[in-house]
């Protein structure tokens, strides 16, 4: 199965779970992208005692995840983006949509 993972929100647990769910669909044999959205882009930042998102992320990338960050969210932000998380656009949002067997937003 392709499962598409769109994530827009900033909360720690929730984000953390949304890359729980990425790497456990890659682990059982599927192909799994997800896609940063609005406050989803902030995910590198979100490191709590209880959520270690980032190890969660490059767990997710590790396991052979694919990880695409909205470039207009980002600038919003004044950010960049970064290796684990390259700037994406729309038409990558629209492809993942339509490429996936399922999507499901965090």
């Amino acid at each position: 199965m392709k499962l598409g993972i769109i994530i827009y929100s900033d909360e720690a647990e929730t984000v953390w779970n949304a890359f729980r769910l990425g790497s456990f669909a890659l682990n059982e044999g599927d192909t799994v992208k997800i896609f940063l959205l609005a406050k989803g882009v902030e995910c590198e930042s979100l490191d709590t005692e209880k959520f270690n998102v980032t190890e969660e992320m490059q767990k997710f990338v590790n396991d052979n995840g694919e990880i695409l960050a909205c470039g207009t969210c980002l600038k919003i932000r004044n950010s960049e983006g970064s290796q684990m998380c390259p700037l994406s656009t729309m038409k990558d949002l629209y492809d993942l949509i339509n490429e996936c067997d399922k999507v499901v937003t965090f």
